[in-house]
């Protein structure tokens, strides 16, 4: 399977592990470590991770150029910008995580 690098990456890797895993192939909605597929779990986990490495790179390329001197403060505002969503990203990576781990944990307790 590729892995898609424009801007709806996460939805995209998703869409593709559910596709190759979900419903009537060979992976579904595992919770155990038979198989050798990757469930949509790790697809999400994945693809918040690689979101967030694209938007380091972005925040260590901003940095560097103000770092040999294109120090102006529209680079600055955009370095700034930056930083910001990757805050934004990185808060809403941590919340996903968590509230489809505790569904996880949930749906398992009642099996």
């Amino acid at each position: 399977m590729t892995i898609p690098t424009d801007n709806n990456l996460i939805n995209q890797y998703i869409g593709a592990a559910t596709f190759s895993n979900g419903p009537g192939g060979t992976g579904g909605a595992r919770t155990g470590g038979s198989g050798g597929g990757t469930s949509w779990y790790e697809a999400m986990s994945r693809a918040w991770g690689q979101t967030l490495d694209a938007q380091a790179t972005e925040i260590t390329n901003l940095s560097d150029q103000i770092g040999t001197g294109s120090d102006q403060p529209s680079q600055m505002v955009a370095l700034t910008a930056a930083s910001l969503k990757m805050q934004f990203m990185s808060n809403n990576a941590a919340t996903s995580q968590n509230s489809v781990a505790e569904s996880l944990n949930a749906v398992a307790r009642k099996q």
